[in-house]
């Protein structure tokens, strides 16, 4: 019995190597992602903070907006 040529084990072997294919892309993705997380972090942390909002008198204690 030859089972080289069988259409099951071609199958079995196709899908085997698809789902390898698939979880590398996923690994490289992830890693993309991270990577791009660190380089946006200092970014992020550079931005000025926002104002506090007002506690006392009439003008900036109900409503917080910013031109």
């Amino acid at each position: 019995m030859n089972i080289g040529n069988d259409a099951s084990v071609r199958a079995a072997t196709s899908a085997a190597q698809s789902s390898n294919a698939g979880e590398v892309q996923m690994a490289v993705l992830k890693k993309a992602m991270q990577s791009q997380a660190a380089g946006v972090q200092p970014l992020l942390d550079s931005l000025p903070q926002q104002p506090k909002l007002a506690t006392e008198g009439a003008v900036g204690t109900k409503v917080n907006t910013y031109a």
